[in-house]
């Protein structure tokens, strides 16, 4: 893990085409600017972790009961 230090209005730049900007500090949050190409996923952590939890739950049969209501099924 690469650990810098960086104010508010100084960035850091990732693989050429991935820009993280501090737009603010306070006493305990950072804000932060993210610029990356749109085939590039931003997400925070905690709804990753949310969207991994979920996706556990789902089972094959779940996701064909689904298709089939789409399709007006019952």
């Amino acid at each position: 893990m690469l650990v810098i230090r960086r104010r508010a209005g100084e960035s850091i730049e990732i693989g050429g085409s991935i820009v993280i900007r501090v737009l603010d500090t306070a006493a305990s949050r950072v804000t932060l600017g993210i610029i990356a190409p749109q085939e590039v996923p931003v997400l925070r952590s905690e709804i990753r972790d949310q969207n991994e939890a979920a996706a556990r739950g789902v089972t094959p049969a779940a996701i064909d009961d689904l298709v089939r209501r789409l399709r007006g099924g019952k």
